[in-house]
């Protein structure tokens, strides 16, 4: 099985999709959620509230890009900040995918959860609005504030009818 699954993450995201039912062969359509905050700013960037990505920060989202290179989304999110839009560009452009830009404070709501309905989705956002977009999404305060120094969490997310399933994976 090792020469079938080029990283553990692979195995991991099989895995995951395998025991939550998932498959095509699944009569109720089922909605994925990706959740990752944005990657490294720029020091000394304080003194600004949009800052670019550092040259660390580039280098991780080329990794998100591998890290999501399997998978066929339908639509893709990011705030509109630099740091976002400069974290999830490279996965948008290598999937031809548009980005869409979303207010945190009003992301899930209803128009977004019929919008998204059957659909994986990529949201990008920030260390604080993740994990409370996770939290929302599967209905219990789970999932605490990210760490100010922290940027390769991985939430992963399905809906599947009534039920919903939920996984933080460590990509470092």
């Amino acid at each position: 099985m090792k020469y079938f699954f080029k990283s553990h993450l692979a195995f991991n995201l099989f895995c995951f999709l395998l025991f939550n039912g998932s498959f095509v062969w699944s009569q109720e359509e089922v909605t994925t959620y990706y959740l990752i905050r944005h990657a490294e700013k720029e020091k000394g960037s304080s003194n600004t509230k949009n800052p670019h990505l550092s040259q660390e920060g580039h280098q991780r989202a080329l990794k998100w890009k591998t890290v999501f290179s399997e998978i066929d989304f339908d639509q893709v999110y990011s705030t509109d900040f630099y740091r976002t839009q400069e974290t999830v560009a490279p996965t948008a452009q290598e999937k031809n995918i548009p980005i869409t830009f979303y207010d945190p404070r009003e992301l899930y709501n209803s128009s977004f959860k019929q919008n998204n309905k059957g659909k994986t989705v990529l949201v990008v956002g920030h260390s604080n609005t993740t994990p409370i977009l996770a939290n929302k999404i599967i209905g219990i305060q789970h999932y605490p504030q990210i760490e100010e120094n922290t940027f390769g969490k991985l939430y992963i997310l399905q809906i599947h009818g009534d039920t919903t399933t939920h996984q933080l994976l460590n990509i470092e």
